[in-house]
């Protein structure tokens, strides 16, 4: 009996070691090179949906001083940057509030982006938008927030069809995907001209009258411009999605979402 208690106190400390150890890499894979991340709102359906789960590649744009936990990397500029396209779906770091957010890459540095009844101009020329059929899903609750969607087709009672317009857009570059309308004259349909400054970028959700983004300035609680530096990393897939309040509620998980590619 006295050998095994004499025995315990290393056992503790092994289990001590191999936790620091565990978090140690978890922390260094973090850094380096995957981000999870949960989709809180619907600022980029259809594109996203509330409870998607993804990784963030931070391999993608290189690494700055945020791309460690409470933005501890003793990384001056930016190590192994790698500049991000038009049409990326980006995970960065608010300028102000902090937060982690998910937008879409729709201004490089030198662009001047503006919005006019809705449709999205880039260097003075509109971007192609061609109208498809209407997203529908269903009004209820959605996540951990249980917030309800917005819906252009009026007043839904809960588990009634709610609708959003839905075109494809086509954006300097060649990159196409969806985005959604609620009604015209709604959120930023109407915009100034925004002039990008170098080291920056311009970013807007694609749920588009359902978004605080780069068309709102970061003073009165949007996002504004964007540095380079604050760039966590690009969303490439969807790798598990649940409909529900909980991960756990296995029947509210979406099936056709598992590993899906983000356009």
């Amino acid at each position: 009996m006295a050998r095994s208690s004499e025995k315990k106190p290393e056992g503790i400390m092994e289990t001590v070691k191999t936790v620091v150890y565990a978090l140690a890499i978890a922390a260094v894979f973090r850094s380096l090179f995957f981000q999870p991340f949960w989709i809180p709102s619907g600022s980029m359906k259809d594109t996203l949906l509330v409870g998607d789960f993804l990784f963030v590649n931070k391999m993608a744009y290189g690494y700055s001083k945020y791309s460690c936990p409470f933005g501890l990397c003793p990384i001056p500029d930016r190590l192994f940057g790698s500049e991000p396209e038009r049409g990326d779906v980006v995970v960065f770091r608010h300028p102000v509030s902090g937060q982690d957010y998910i937008k879409r890459l729709i201004g490089l540095p030198g662009d001047k982006v503006q919005v006019k009844n809705g449709v999205l101009f880039l260097n003075g020329k509109p971007q192609k938008q061609e109208p498809t059929a209407p997203f529908i899903e269903t009004y209820e609750a959605q996540g951990s927030v249980g917030g309800f969607p917005a819906c252009s087709n009026g007043a839904v009672g809960i588990g009634g069809a709610c609708e959003k317009e839905r075109a494809i857009e086509t954006l300097e570059g060649g990159v196409s995907h969806a985005i959604l309308n609620i009604r015209d004259g709604l959120g930023a349909d109407n915009t100034p001209v925004f002039n990008v400054p170098e080291g920056h970028f311009f970013f807007m959700g694609d749920n588009r009258d359902n978004s605080i983004d780069s068309r709102f300035a970061q003073a009165g609680g949007g996002v504004g411009m964007v540095p380079f530096a604050n760039l966590l990393g690009r969303a490439d897939r969807v790798i598990f999605s649940s409909a529900g309040g909980r991960m756990l509620y296995f029947w509210t998980w979406r099936g056709d979402r598992f590993f899906k590619k983000i356009d």
